[in-house]
This record gives C-alpha cells, structure tokens and sequence, in this order.
C-alpha cells in the first residue's frame, strides 16, 4: 500500500488540515480505515486520535483508492468540530455497548 497526498489545505478557524489522498493498493485488499489513519497520522507528524477519516472510495476493478481525511490540531477540537458517528468511525471515542449484547 502506498499513500499520496494530492491536496493539503489549512483550515484555521476549525483547527484542522484537510488532506485528499490516493491509495495505490494494486494486488491487494482494499485497506482498513485503522491502515489508512495510522498511515496519515505517520505521513503528517500527528497522533492517530487527532485524524478523521471522512471517506474513502475504490474504483471498481483497479487498485486505486481516493480520500478526504481532516488532521486536527488536538483531540480536543475534533471532538469539538466532528460528527459524533464519524468520531467513532475513526476510533477516536469508543462506542459503548447495550447490556444484553
């Protein structure tokens, strides 16, 4: 799996770095979202609990991936900017189980 970042744009006021990016994956599975936000955090210097993953498409019979993540300043203000599903979509807060399952 090797990462590109296409696109880098700053975003002050949220406290972020909006990052697009392709994913050559050629002869592999598609990476999980954990691969792919660890390898972010890695490429941008961050912590893996300061990077939501916004989405990842695949086109259809290619090994190619392409994706939007934000890289926050702090834990912090991703909580204070995101959605709460996209949080624990990218592992930042757990999601808590029901009792009985």
């Amino acid at each position: 799996m090797k990462i590109e970042i296409t696109e880098k744009k700053e975003n002050l006021l949220q406290e972020r770095t909006e990052v697009r990016f392709t994913v050559d994956h050629t002869g592999e599975a598609t990476p999980t979202r954990k691969a792919i936000i660890d390898a972010i955090a890695k490429m941008t210097g961050a912590g893996s609990n300061t990077v939501v993953l916004n989405n990842v498409d695949t086109q259809y019979g290619r090994g190619i991936s392409k994706g939007y993540v934000k890289v926050y300043k702090s834990e912090d203000a991703a909580r204070k900017f995101e959605r709460e599903y996209l949080l624990k979509r990218s592992g930042i807060i757990k999601e808590e189980k029901k009792e009985g399952q």
